[in-house]
């Protein structure tokens, strides 16, 4: 059988016959030398023969190609023993069926020793004599393999983190964050020991508050030096963390013994809050010497961190209990204690340089959190979200609930504007973090607005300024700050007008549907179209939808708006159809905003306008963003669900932009997901835009979903896009949002400005 194979080791490219590439035996053999894998034909089965090895195979596991064809036990011998049994109890099955392709990453051991990880991409075929052969690639994914672990790894770290930092919010005690803190350090960085020990009032000894492999009955009882002479002691004194790798070779201080134990490594970090009044000392000990990784220190010190603001934020709640003046949802200060201290603070501004701001905030979309998960939940949210508004700032400032989500922050002897800046850049930093609802994960932004006092100034009209800044930061898209200036003012007034304005809007007709164009990448023809509102006034024009469908969603004019879209686009779907029935349908996109996904009459009042328009339910799609999905993805779950027993396709938009995972791509009943422009915008000049893209087409295909691509505007996306399988595109290469008219004349004489299938 060996002799069915070219100098190449390829079945049926004999010297001098071409493949369809062009290219003789002699030339593959050239080009599987510069192949960065080992190409390989083999018999299926554990001693199967191997016919052919390309070079790269000793670069890779240590193996001339003739060393490993002349052991045909070889590669079942190399495989990891961890790995054996299932890879070839896989690769017979896999054989058996004579499977069209396979990839399998399993280990493998090189020559020396090492372990290397293999991606085995193989197909099985019959040659001309009848016989079954494996005909592959091995790929060393060993890299990739221990980037992802290390990855993983961090991320544990960093959930660990957040759900310690979510339970101190939460009203944990100080003992059980201790124990959960000192078990997620022993499990997460692979240590014997851990513990949290407290420095004693007089400050020379240390005690142990908590601890992982350690008798409970030394908690409280067992005593450390806290002297300069001791791991814990020196950490305390220089302030930063302490890594010891082999405390044989440790020269700084004593090795600590823990009874007839004696350690091997130890990491210890300082747990200090801001007043900078040490609490004590987190550590970690191995029993064997190791090295720490820099995030092996980061996590430690993160956890550390939590505690020592869960430590300092309960003697401040301590404090605020004991005024008369505060909110009972939260235990903030309330708007009449605020402004009583904002007035003293503005009084004292004449005797001094320094300065003071308002920060007036509220949290974005928070009527959506009431309306859909109800008012406890709500309250849930206020209360959760007081602590972390105080973990941003100094023990100086203070921090109120006005009512509702609104909260003023007065921060007192500052040196600029820069100070509130930083402040309202941290607020922001911390509420990244997902807060924790009834059980479920939610992600929840704010928006802040800042107002300079100098001297001279009155609280009211302070506090009216933050207002107005707050605002603006909402009109520009939110979860972000912004500072006043006069022209906010106008701009308020102007806000309110549009608002008013707005509600007369649908009455008076002055609302239209535009439609762009959803283009095969195939054939380029029109296969769908994505319906847009357009608002145009009376008296100022065309009103863009960034500037109306913010304050729509907010006061609740949203759902009207989108059910008049909804039916109106449907309508015009139906009417396309009945002009062409003997052609394919036209699909129609209608997107969804947040608070029409949180409805749950929503597939009803869809089910309503597909009766009343007579459309087809497999022609409508419905959008919703990745923002949304992650919000209530619960319950999401039973809306989409109801929407997809109608029939309609369901389609995720704006893919790549938000923080939706893979759980919830296959809990969810989508469709269709849509790759959004800020990656499309890159393809053929920026790498990365080009491997994420490409990552999310070849997701979809896995997960068996079609795939869209925004923002196509050149040749060069549509080719990048092609090449890649990306297999329908929208964007201004092809067409603008334009009248229901040109969408028609395009469906009875060809979409005159789309490319033609030589461009």
């Amino acid at each position: 059988m060996v002799g069915d194979y070219d100098s190449a080791g390829l079945p049926g490219a004999g010297q001098g016959e071409s493949t369809s590439g062009g290219m003789a035996g002699d030339g593959y053999s050239e080009l599987l030398e510069r192949v960065p894998a080992i190409v390989y034909v083999a018999d299926p089965g554990e001693d199967g023969l191997w016919y052919y090895a390309s070079p790269q195979i000793e670069h890779i596991l240590g193996y001339t190609p003739a060393q490993w064809c002349a052991d045909p036990d070889l590669w079942a011998a190399r495989l990891h023993p961890d790995d054996r049994e299932w890879v070839l109890t896989r690769e017979a099955r896999l054989a058996a069926d004579a499977c069209d392709g396979a990839a399998l990453e399993y280990r493998m051991l090189h020559r020396d020793g090492r372990v290397v990880w293999i991606r085995d991409d193989s197909v099985i075929v019959r040659d001309e004599a009848g016989e079954l052969r494996w005909h592959g690639v091995l790929s060393d994914v060993t890299e990739r393999k221990q980037v992802e672990a290390e990855l993983e790894r961090r991320a544990a770290q960093q959930a660990a983190v957040a759900v310690l930092g979510e339970h101190a919010l939460e009203g944990a005690s100080t003992e059980e964050l201790m124990h959960e803190a000192v078990r997620s350090a022993a499990e997460l960085l692979g240590v014997e020991l851990a513990a949290v020990w407290e420095l004693l009032p007089a400050e020379t000894e240390l005690v142990l508050r908590s601890g992982l492999g350690w008798p409970a009955s030394e908690f409280g009882n067992l005593r450390y030096p806290a002297a300069e002479g001791s791991q814990a002691g020196y950490t305390l004194m220089t302030g930063a963390p302490v890594v010891v790798e082999d405390w044989d070779a440790e020269t700084r201080f004593a090795q600590p013994r823990y009874g007839e134990r004696r350690t091997g490594a130890g990491l210890s970090v300082k747990i200090e809050g801001r007043s900078r009044e040490p609490f004590g000392v987190l550590i970690v000990q191995s029993m064997t010497p190791r090295a720490f990784a820099p995030g092996d220190v980061d996590y430690l010190q993160a956890l550390a961190n939590v505690l020592a603001d869960a430590l300092e934020r309960q003697a401040i709640e301590d404090a605020i209990r004991e005024r008369a003046v505060h909110d009972p949802l939260t235990g903030l200060p309330n708007r009449v204690l605020f402004v009583d201290r904002l007035e003293h603070a503005l009084a004292r501004l004449g005797r001094s340089e320094a300065l003071c701001a308002i920060l007036f905030l509220d949290l974005d979309h928070f009527k959506l959190v009431n309306d859909s998960l109800g008012h406890h939940v709500g309250d849930e949210l206020l209360t959760a979200a007081a602590p972390r508004l105080k973990q941003a700032l100094r023990l100086s400032d203070t921090v109120a609930r006005f009512g509702g989500d609104e909260f003023g922050i007065l921060l007192e002897d500052i040196s600029s504007e820069r100070d509130a800046i930083e402040t309202a850049e941290r607020i922001a930093a911390i509420f990244a973090r997902p807060f924790v609802l009834s059980g479920s994960e939610h992600f929840v932004t704010t928006s802040i607005g800042i107002a300079l006092a100098r001297g001279g100034e009155l609280a009211d009209e302070l506090i009216r300024d933050a207002d107005a800044a707050m605002y603006r930061a909402k009109d520009r898209g939110r979860a972000r700050y912004e500072v006043f200036d006069e022209g906010m003012r106008g701009r308020a007034i102007e806000r309110l007008r549009v608002e008013n304005d707005l509600r007369r809007a649908l009455e008076r007709g002055e609302l239209r549907l535009e439609y762009q164009p959803v283009v095969s990448l195939r054939n380029f023809s029109l296969v769908g179209v994505e319906a847009l509102v357009r608002w145009r006034h009376p008296e100022r024009g065309e009103i863009p939808p960034s500037d109306f469908i913010p304050i729509a969603e907010e006061n609740g004019l949203i759902e009207p708006i989108g059910r008049w879209v909804l039916e109106r686009a449907c309508r015009q779907a139906a009417e396309w159809y009945a002009a062409r029935p003997d052609s394919a349908p036209l699909t129609m996109s209608v997107n969804l905003s947040a608070v029409q996904v949180t409805r749950r009459s929503l597939p009803d009042v869809v089910a309503s306008i597909l009766r009343s328009t007579g459309l087809d339910p497999a022609c409508l799609s419905l959008e919703i963003t990745e923002t949304v999905m992650v919000r209530d993805a619960e319950g999401l779950g039973e809306v989409l669900g109801a929407l997809k027993a109608l029939g309609v396709r369901l389609v995720l938009d704006d893919f790549g932009t938000g923080y939706s995972s893979l759980s919830y791509l296959t809990r969810l009943p989508l469709d269709v997901l849509k790759v959004d422009r800020s990656f499309v915008d890159g393809l053929g000049s920026e790498p990365r835009d080009t491997a994420i893209t490409e990552t999310i087409i070849a997701m979809s295909r896995a997960l068996s979903l079609d795939v869209v691509a925004e923002g196509v505007e050149t040749s060069e996306h549509v080719r990048e896009l092609s090449r890649l399988g990306c297999g329908l595109a929208q964007g201004f290469h092809f067409s603008r949002a334009v009248p229901a008219e040109e969408i028609t004349r395009a469906l009875e004489h060809g979409p005159a400005w789309l490319p033609t299938l030589n461009t």
